[in-house]
């Protein structure tokens, strides 16, 4: 996430506009507001009841502003995941990677619990120093990209990773399943999940195989009422796709833009004639 950064014109348009929107709201000028036309104009920038910028989008707006990096993903991918949060801000926001886009996606959850994952911890310490209101945690992941085809077809006769049994904190014995992570990973039922991260471009690096798997089996074991939405990066990529239609379920694809795809999956709970064998 971090090591792409892409300078378009459309995107810099695209962080202008919320610069303008921003500022315009934050003073009251109501003819910046009657454009109609902003990708932002209809951002939930000040949650529901509170009509003050909050501290993340200011600073969203100084980052962006100042700065000629701007998110990897496209205009067109990122409005698939800002649709979503616009009708479920404040919510539950769960991130795989720390990036150049993170403050984007903190500034569209306002008032929400947005929390990223980072492989890194030099960067997690770096972006924290600038960016100091993001939570970002440093994660350790177990797996390389070289074992994607070996865990894809072995992870079935290891009965820990089955979905009827599968538990994701402590689970050493099923390499898929992210065990080490915050116990608030585990705690917090997550609403929605970006998965842009780990590394997943060379053989030793970590791949996403661990982080799909993971989404899955926080999307399946939900409680509360609804859905959980995941959103898979890099699609194009054959490790992404193969994990992806194995876990996050092709029938469970609603949306698939540039190289992202958007999965709605309801909780084991909620399916009628659940297969506690397979996840799709």
């Amino acid at each position: 996430m971090k090591h792409r950064s892409i300078l378009t014109s459309e995107k810099t348009g695209l962080l202008a506009a919320v610069l303008v929107f921003f500022i315009g709201a934050a003073l009251f000028i109501s003819s910046l507001t009657e454009t109609g036309n902003s990708f932002f104009c209809s951002l939930p920038i000040f949650g529901k009841d509170d009509n003050t910028p909050t501290t993340i989008q200011l600073q969203a707006i100084l980052h962006y502003a100042t700065s000629r990096t701007t998110p990897q993903q496209s205009k067109d991918e990122i409005s698939v995941s800002f649709e979503v949060l616009k009708s479920r801000a404040p919510c539950n926001f769960l991130v795989f990677g720390l990036g150049h886009d993170s403050l984007m996606w903190a500034s569209f959850n306002p008032h929400g619990t947005t929390l990223f994952l980072e492989e890194d911890p030099k960067w997690v310490k770096n972006v924290l120093k600038k960016a100091p209101q993001l939570r970002a945690v440093h994660v350790n992941y177990r797996t390389q990209l070289n074992q994607a085809n070996d865990l894809l077809s072995s992870y079935k006769s290891e009965a820990t990773c089955r979905p009827s049994e599968i538990v994701l904190r402590g689970n050493t014995q099923c390499k898929l399943a992210l065990s080490n992570l915050p116990d608030e990973v585990y705690e917090r039922e997550w609403d929605l999940i970006m998965i842009d991260a780990p590394r997943g471009w060379f053989a030793e690096a970590p791949g996403r195989m661990g982080a799909i798997f993971s989404a899955a089996v926080m999307a399946r074991k939900r409680q509360g009422p609804g859905s959980t939405h995941v959103f898979l990066h890099d699609i194009d990529r054959k490790v992404e796709k193969a994990f992806a239609e194995e876990f996050l379920c092709h029938k469970y694809l609603v949306n698939a833009v540039g190289r992202l795809w958007h999965f709605v999956i309801p909780s084991a709970v909620d399916v009628t004639n659940a297969d506690n064998k397979h996840f799709c």
